[in-house]
């Protein structure tokens, strides 16, 4: 069954459409990127795929028991967020604010799960430091760690490697294409096309009517 099904779907606000008729099954182990025109509705899909934005029209369906708790959410970073302070290791934690409910602390396993997406991000060593002390590629690291938390399936991520330099674009592709080979499924908006032809399984080319191409088709290359 496919993670996500997406059947006659319309995107927009209000009276708004921005899409209509989006058709589009992503299932596990998928490196989907979602491509397009500022304005055109890549990060409002992501948006509604989490409950944040309502449905015009169409149905999408999350299976495999997946739930939109369960999405792991990497959305772009303000100004105001980068010099937000507080500690690294304050920041990963905080993924898992909406599973905690009224608990004033973590659980053991919370903990150990925070201490793995440091290590597995690579910022284990940088636990303590001032988030807002850190390079653009480490802070994006950080929220990486920090949407691991609420996901094992599944990571939404928008534009996640902008405004970063190409050294810091290089690393967070190959730790992108790391977790899609652990067997992460990924979705992710960007409009880095040369990024996106080399590590993409799919390609989602938003518009008003917008189209879905595999790997090793005529879209992909344009």
């Amino acid at each position: 069954m496919a993670l996500i099904q997406c059947e006659h779907v319309a995107l927009g606000y209000g009276k708004q459409v921005l899409v209509q008729g989006l058709d589009l099954e992503v299932t596990r182990g998928d490196y989907l990127c979602i491509v397009g025109d500022n304005g055109v509705g890549k990060s409002t899909f992501l948006r509604t795929l989490l409950g944040l934005q309502p449905l015009l029209a169409g149905q999408i369906t999350l299976g495999e028991g997946l739930t939109q708790k369960d999405l792991g959410y990497l959305p772009q970073q303000t100004q105001v967020q980068r010099d937000f302070p507080a500690t690294v290791e304050e920041i990963v934690s905080s993924g898992f604010g909406s599973a905690m409910g009224w608990r004033p602390f973590l659980s053991r396993g919370e903990r150990n799960r925070v201490e793995e997406n440091l290590q597995r991000m690579g910022i284990a060593h940088l636990a303590k430091r001032s988030y807002r002390t850190l390079s653009g590629g480490q802070q994006q690291r950080v929220r990486l760690a920090r949407a691991l938390c609420a996901a094992d399936t599944l990571l939404l991520l928008d534009e996640p490697v902008a405004g970063l330099d190409p050294e810091g674009t290089a690393e967070m592709y190959d730790v992108i294409h790391a977790l899609n080979q652990e067997g992460m499924t990924i979705v992710m908006v960007s409009h880095d096309m040369d990024g996106v032809r080399t590590h993409a399984t799919h390609i989602l080319r938003m518009a008003q009517q917008p189209q879905v191409f595999s790997k090793g088709e005529e879209g992909m290359e344009g």
